[in-house]
């Protein structure tokens, strides 16, 4: 085996124990998870055995990435008012992305937050604060208004 592919492969299968290490830890959590899950449940049959414990709903779980009351907007109106002319979505997404100090290269959480600077211009598009501009290709800019 020539050496260059010798270091790679012998990096490739760290990486695949580091990856096969995690997956072993959370099912550890998950494992006590289930347990305790298990205990509350029986604690709860005591005080009502007629209760059906598995009606109610999960609670949700904090979001990836979830942002503070009012950051999000925070972030996009100061992106509209540093450009100099109309900006895509994708173009505040990016720069919120840097703000909030998430890789720019990650394109899951670069999709996620243009989905949510979508979701802010919509709403300050109603509010009249902003409003969409036709642009060269199929995307379309903002401006304050």
């Amino acid at each position: 085996m020539p050496e260059e592919r010798s270091h790679t492969l012998s990096g490739l299968i760290e990486k695949r124990r580091e990856i096969a290490g995690q997956i072993e830890h959370y099912q550890r959590v998950l494992n006590d998870l289930v347990i305790d899950l298990d205990h509350v449940d029986h604690t709860i049959r005591i005080f009502a055995p007629d209760l059906d414990v598995t009606l109610s709903q999960p609670k949700q779980f904090p979001a990836r990435h979830a942002a503070f009351r009012g950051e999000m907007q925070r972030f996009v109106l100061g992106a509209l008012r540093q450009a100099q002319e109309p900006i895509t979505s994708l173009e505040i997404a990016v720069e919120v992305v840097k703000g909030r100090g998430l890789d720019p290269n990650d394109a899951r959480a670069v999709s996620l937050i243009r989905k949510r600077v979508g979701a802010c211009l919509f709403k300050l598009k109603r509010q009249g604060l902003v409003e969409d501009v036709a642009t060269t290709g199929s995307y379309k800019g903002w401006r304050l208004t």
